[in-house]
């Protein structure tokens, strides 16, 4: 998924969060909901264990190309094959029902600590982590500057 339609949904689940009725608000915590959010947080854990690029790449949501190999393969490099066993998984279902942030406790095989945050959204009935941060901008679109703008 790209930055653009990340940025787009979690702006449409902060503004359609602030408009839910009490019911819906319920319903976001599910644990069903919440099931699917710490299955794609699990499958991450196990992908870095595996130093799988093929499943890092399909917890993160992205297309597998040339960029998220490299990406991954970074991501690998740092945190992969150590043993992780995961301590502790909180979602948190802040930003709708299909957005929300997940934090990870987990603890290598030395006895040293991961804690991290992501964001985790829904898209098309499966979960995913956001871990990549390098997707080039699509042909043709500009990605966004955050330059000062000039006087």
């Amino acid at each position: 998924m790209d930055r653009r339609r990340l940025l787009a949904l979690v702006a449409a689940a902060v503004v359609a969060s602030g408009c839910s009725s009490q019911d819906e608000k319920a319903e976001t915590s599910s644990s069903a909901s919440a099931d699917g959010a710490r299955q794609a947080v699990e499958d991450y854990v196990e992908a870095l264990n595996s130093r799988s690029t093929t499943a890092l790449i399909a917890v993160g949501g992205v297309k597998d190309d040339a960029w998220s190999r490299k990406e991954a393969t970074q991501i690998l490099a740092e945190r992969g094959g150590r043993g992780w066993k995961i301590k502790d998984v909180q979602i948190d279902h802040d930003m709708g029902p299909d957005t929300g942030s997940a934090r990870l406790v987990a603890e290598d095989s030395t006895g040293k600590s991961l804690r991290d945050t992501f964001t985790v959204a829904r898209q098309h009935g499966t979960w995913h982590l956001v871990v990549f941060t390098q997707q080039p901008a699509e042909p043709g679109k500009e990605s966004a500057s955050t330059d000062k703008p000039g006087s």
